[in-house]
């Protein structure tokens, strides 16, 4: 069986919601110091590259209120009734001038009524109610007056009866009598809890036609009403007093009788005290040229009340907030539908955010990213890397470098425990002949014995430490964010490609520490002063000393020379300008270091020649390197330094890979 439903908008064929951009932002701001739960609130108002995001969404939104209040005024009705009145009296005055049977003493009085009406216009159709006409035109045009106020209070809580009941009859006017009555009982019988679904259905079987909206059950059908009643007095209130008292003056005359009023009044009480949560009592300035009747004005008010419900559901700064609270038909009624095609894109971001994986609640209920969000953020900044070092010297994409050692090109017969990889055309030749020696036809089978693998050579295993300063200049110069995205870039390029590498991530600050790297990445910014160089060497020595069959490599990033430095009984020391046994104790380390065998790279950051000399001396005594990148090439430069080291060359090919962006020194 086949199933339709109406067009939402939008490309059917489009593919899924792309969460690659997304994750990269969020990445960004959760390394640059803010919750994940914040990171995706920003990108979900920014939006991305091809996606509109909820700013733009609530600044059409404010655009659209701001325009309605500027292009209209809430003086229609009034502008109405003064040119059906003006109308009335000037077609009475003409008949009186031509009506020559009409006695003198007649004609004088009546010209005096008319000269004599008050200049309020409430009170002028007021007066006249009571007066003879002599001219059916002006008789017809007085008429029109009761009749147009008639369809417009209604037009204010029923939307479209200004319409609808254009030339209605005594027994239409009758029927909407009655469907009041009837309503105000039932919304009475609410009040007290005593109405059932069957007075519900029996309402709505009589009267159901004056709501083409077709409310399901009691409480849709108070919503409605409420919403537009409400919006109807905000109206009033929006008038000037003289506006106000004139139109409620007026509305007495509705239909020609003050019961219409009577029963309208009944039902706005009935539904403030249902739904007293609706705005009652605002107001709006209307600045415009463009008279409103009572009705339309009601309709722009409720357009108001809808747009402003819009923007505080886009602004998503309320506890709790979800993009699934956009209500997408009163965004698509307001703003048409490929904005709600944007919300609902959207709400499908967020929601496929929040179940593929890639954030998770910790303990204490904040949302974090995942260790499946740490890998595709570090795949991601590995490509990037990988991409400034090809273009430094056309190196391959380090994704496809020796995962496994270079193969030597010979080959040897499988044993239990080899990883190598398989010599296929040998090890089908060898099962070919096997076969056809034996003197047996059909099918080949392959035996253990057949398998030959091919030799690589040997990898050395490598003992990575990478030192990153955290310290109050890195914070306030603006490295933060590249430090932690070289840390994640290293992080993931070992731990996919290196797995028999041991990498060690130490932060080194006013004290050092080991962190793992979804708390490195999360890391707010440090505003403490001190570099603890010394502490962090003590760390990245006991790292190698736990791998003792493996090559020592040292990487180092940092802005500042040490400024403080451990004590034998576990105290920190600081000190500005650097004390000299701060400098000795971090010597010692590095010398401790250079004696473990770790090949040594500093990565200075800054321009500071003070710190160039110390870093420089520093790398000569353990016969290290230095690089000085720029900001935006310090994970090209650490990931190069590291290939390097393990490069059979000893990294040749990365000494001088950065051009004019950066330079090697030493």
């Amino acid at each position: 069986m086949s199933r339709y439903q109406r067009y939402a908008g939008g490309d059917p064929l489009a593919p899924p919601v792309d969460l690659a951009e997304a994750l990269d932002a969020i990445g960004q701001e959760v390394m640059a110091g803010y919750s994940p739960e914040h990171a995706m609130q920003e990108f979900l108002r920014r939006g991305g590259q091809d996606q509109i995001g909820l700013d733009d969404l609530a600044r059409r939104v404010v655009e659209k209120r701001r325009e309605l209040l500027a292009r209209h005024n809430l003086d229609g009705t009034l502008q109405e009734v003064r040119e059906l009145l003006d109308k009335a009296v000037l077609e009475e005055r003409k008949q009186l001038a031509r009506d020559v049977s009409m006695d003198d003493a007649a004609r004088a009085f009546r010209e005096m009524q008319l000269d004599n009406l008050p200049a309020s216009t409430a009170a002028a159709v007021s007066e006249l109610s009571s007066y003879d006409w002599q001219s059916s035109e002006a008789r017809e045009a007085y008429e029109q007056i009761k009749d147009l106020l008639g369809r417009e209070v209604l037009d204010q809580r029923f939307a479209g009866m200004k319409q609808a009941l254009e030339g209605a009859t005594d027994e239409d006017r009758a029927a909407i009598n009655e469907m009041l009555d009837d309503l105000n009982s039932l919304l009475e019988k609410h009040r007290l809890g005593d109405d059932t679904d069957e007075d519900f259905r029996e309402f709505m079987d009589k009267h159901g036609d004056f709501f083409p909206e077709n409310p399901q059950d009691i409480d849709e059908l108070m919503d409605a009403l409420a919403a537009r009643s409400a919006a109807a007095q905000r109206m009033l209130n929006s008038m000037s007093p003289e506006q106000r008292a004139e139109l409620m003056q007026l509305s007495q005359q509705a239909f020609g009788s003050p019961d219409l009023m009577a029963q309208l009044s009944r039902m706005d009480e009935n539904l403030q005290a249902l739904r007293p949560g609706e705005e009652w009592g605002g107001s709006e300035e209307f600045g415009g040229e463009q008279g409103l009747g009572l009705g339309d004005g009601t309709g722009v008010l409720q357009d108001v009340a809808d747009l402003d419900a819009l923007a505080e559901q886009l602004s998503q700064s309320y506890g709790g907030a979800r993009m699934d609270d956009v209500d997408l038909d009163l965004l698509a009624r307001q703003l048409g539908n490929d904005a709600a095609v944007d919300g609902r894109t959207l709400a499908e971001l967020e929601k496929a955010l929040r179940e593929s994986g890639y954030l998770k609640r910790g303990s204490d209920g904040e949302l974090r990213l995942s260790p499946k969000a740490m890998r595709e953020l570090g795949k991601a900044l590995l490509r990037d890397v990988a991409t400034r070092l090809s273009s430094r010297q056309g190196q391959r994409d380090v994704r496809q470098a020796g995962a496994a050692g270079e193969r030597s090109g010979a080959t040897r017969q499988w044993e239990f425990g080899d990883t190598e990889p398989w010599d296929v055309p040998r090890t089908i030749g060898n099962a070919v002949r096997r076969t056809r020696g034996e003197g047996k036809s059909g099918p080949i089978k392959i035996h253990v014995d057949d398998i030959e693998v091919q030799e690589t050579e040997a990898r050395t295993q490598a003992a990575v430490a990478l030192l990153v300063d955290t310290s109050f200049s890195m914070a306030m110069d603006g490295r933060w964010v590249p430090m932690k995205r070289t840390a994640l870039a290293l992080h993931q390029l070992i731990r996919s490609r290196f797995r028999g590498d041991a990498l060690e991530l130490i932060s080194f600050g006013r004290a050092a520490r080991t962190m793992e790297i979804d708390e490195l990445t999360a890391l707010d910014a440090r505003w403490d002063k001190g570099t603890n160089l010394h502490h962090g060497l003590l760390l990245a020595n006991r790292h190698f000393r736990k791998h003792p069959n493996a090559q020592p490599v040292l990487l180092i990033v940092t802005d500042g020379e040490p400024t403080s430095h451990l004590e034998p009984h576990g105290e920190i020391y600081f000190d500005y300008p650097p004390h000299p046994l701060t400098i000795a104790y971090a010597v010692r380390e590095l010398d401790n270091a250079g004696r473990l065998g770790a090949q040594v790279t500093f990565f200075r950051l800054g321009e500071d020649p003070g710190l160039a000399r110390f870093i420089d001396s520093m790398a000569k005594r353990v016969d290290g390197r230095v690089v000085a990148p720029e900001l935006d090439d310090l994970g090209a430069a650490v990931v190069g330094s590291y290939l390097g080291s393990r490069a059979p060359s000893g990294g040749a090919n990365y000494r001088d890979m950065f051009g004019g962006r950066g330079f090697w020194v030493g």
